[in-house]
């Protein structure tokens, strides 16, 4: 179990959902944290929530220079968590390319330039601890999903190469996988959603990813052998089985 009292954490993406669910976890255990979004006013509003020490800074991570101004502005930290994210769903049929566009913008290169904005600094002084937050959804490509399973598995991919980087250095690498969670986003899917969890409940499997030396976690656990066991079959099995009717 990791000593949270005295840690600062810069959460970007944690106006709502499980961002906002994190955050308090976090502040819970004693941490002070650092919420960005693009909504000063949502920040502020958890930041009056938050138990502990918090502070709210707003950040547009599609804007590179705002998002190294703000790494700059809170100084030192002890871990930077990703979990900006934007969805819709989409078929190539119905590709729209605003969406699709947005969807890479911020679920992916918004994760580069965060990373890009505190890792330099973590190398520097030798100790560091960045999570990412990737999806099931980004362990192979999905009916529907032009756009978000591409961008996840982008953010991924980014994991486990700083992982491969870093493993044995001070800095600690980690990515969540989470499956569905009852947010806004997930109100747009018209289709069953099996094993969807609050945003609570994800929260804790964050946690307990953050509180291990494990690199990894997806969850739900038996959920997510689906999407694990689905990258050792055959194309024409697996599109068979996942493809679209």
């Amino acid at each position: 179990m990791m000593e949270w009292q005295g840690k600062r954490y810069w959460l970007i993406g944690a106006s709502e959902g499980l961002g906002r669910a994190l955050a308090m976890t976090l502040s819970r255990a004693g941490a002070e944290v650092i919420v960005s979004a693009r909504s000063q006013e949502r920040l502020d509003a958890l930041v009056a929530e938050l138990p502990g020490k918090a502070r709210a800074v707003a950040v547009d991570v599609t804007d590179r220079q705002a998002v190294e101004q703000v790494a700059q502005d809170i100084g030192p930290i002890d871990g930077m968590i990703y979990l900006a994210g934007v969805y819709w769903p989409m078929a190539a049929q119905d590709w729209n390319p605003e969406q699709a566009e947005a969807m890479a913008e911020i679920n992916f290169l918004g994760g580069i330039r965060a990373v890009g904005a505190v890792l330099p600094g973590m190398i520097d002084r030798g100790q560091g601890h960045i999570v990412l937050t990737g999806s099931l959804s980004g362990f192979r490509g999905l009916p529907g999903a032009i756009g978000y399973s591409a961008s996840k598995a982008g953010l991924m991919a980014l994991g486990e190469s700083m992982q491969a980087d870093l493993r044995k250095t001070s800095i600690r690498v980690q990515l969540a996988n989470p499956g569905f969670i009852k947010t806004r986003l997930t109100d747009k899917n018209e289709f069953r959603m099996p094993f969807i969890m609050t945003p609570e409940e994800a929260a804790q499997e964050m946690f307990e990813l953050m509180n291990s030396d494990a690199f990894k976690r997806s969850f739900p656990m038996l959920f997510s052998w689906v999407f694990r066991l689905s990258q050792f079959l055959p194309d024409w099995a697996y599109y068979r089985l996942f493809g679209a009717r």
